[in-house]
């Protein structure tokens, strides 16, 4: 480390400097993100955000099973009549 120090250059704490601004990076990224990023999306990501009301009903999870192929089809719309009957998506004053 001497050698940093010869002729009156600026000494072993020279190479502190970019691990200082390394954290003032990180930091100033961090604040960011908990506060003026929080819930923005930029333009290329046009799906809705997840976790939603209508992402959370039953029959939106069957159907995101189907298309996922966790299910075939002839389940799909047995669990989708049971479903119907019990959330009734055509509404309770609706003629079947």
């Amino acid at each position: 480390m001497n050698t940093l120090a010869l002729h009156g250059g600026p000494g072993p704490w020279i190479l502190l400097l970019p691990l200082i601004w390394a954290a003032v990076v990180v930091t100033v990224v961090t604040v960011l993100r908990r506060t003026v990023w929080r819930g923005r999306r930029g333009p290329w990501q046009d799906r809705p955000i997840r976790g939603g009301p209508a992402e959370r009903s039953p029959i939106a999870m069957l159907g995101r099973r189907f298309a996922a192929g966790e299910i075939d089809e002839e389940e799909y719309w047995r669990r989708l009549s049971v479903l119907d009957e019990q959330f009734g998506t055509r509404g309770k004053d609706a003629v079947a």
